[in-house]
């Protein structure tokens, strides 16, 4: 099941928009404002932002920004009143990567979720690399890279829980031969080949940061 965060500060929008995207099988929480949004993107992992822009305390488009520059690349649809090209500018600049006018068909705004939503069944996007799902391939800026099932498989589980980090009974069940030590030197091969920092969260697990 996908999870949506919904930034929105109308509640009978929000209610009604809840009431549908949940008939149709996604898991939407909702914030009224933005620093309720910061407070949940930080405490979980979403497969789509749908974020409003003139929502109290921090604005749809400047969380946007704040997200995008601590390396939260969540797809994002900005549902707006304001479409002056100066605001829609705004919103892409931050990183949105699509934008609903107000009001609008719930049923369209479905399509352009289901369209975000399956793409990320297929690649998963991270930084400068991309993983296809489908085929299993790792490309860096475009460049496939060599990597063993277990490695690749450790790197798709710490990308889906970023920034959150992977508890070690999960890591471990991706290891042919399951240890500590097998844990360890698989992290520490997978940081040396694709030159990235994981780091060790004492009695949880492992996160890249």
């Amino acid at each position: 099941m996908n999870k949506l965060l919904l930034l929105e500060d109308d509640p009978n929008l929000s209610k009604t928009l809840i009431k549908y995207l949940t008939r149709e099988g996604y898991e939407v929480d909702w914030a009224k404002n933005g620093e309720e949004a910061v407070d949940l993107t930080y405490d979980n992992r979403y497969d789509l932002y749908l974020f409003d822009i003139n929502v109290p305390l921090i604005n749809g488009v400047d969380l946007l920004t704040s997200l995008r520059e601590a390396e939260d690349f969540t797809p994002t649809i900005i549902i707006s009143a304001l479409v002056d090209i100066e605001t829609v500018s705004k919103g892409f600049i931050a990183g949105a990567d699509d934008y609903v006018k107000k009001p609008f068909d719930p049923e369209e705004l479905l399509i352009r979720i289901k369209a975000k939503t399956s793409t990320l069944k297929e690649k998963l996007k991270f930084r400068d690399f991309e993983i296809d799902l489908q085929i299993g391939g790792v490309y860096q800026n475009g460049n496939l890279i060599t990597m063993g099932d277990v490695q690749k498989n450790l790197f798709v589980s710490l990308i889906k829980n970023y920034p959150n980090p992977v508890v070690k009974d999960e890591l471990m069940l991706l290891l042919d031969k399951p240890s500590d030590l097998a844990l360890r030197v698989s992290i520490s091969k997978l940081k040396k080949n694709l030159e990235i920092e994981i780091q060790n969260v004492r009695g949880v697990g492992y996160k890249i940061i």
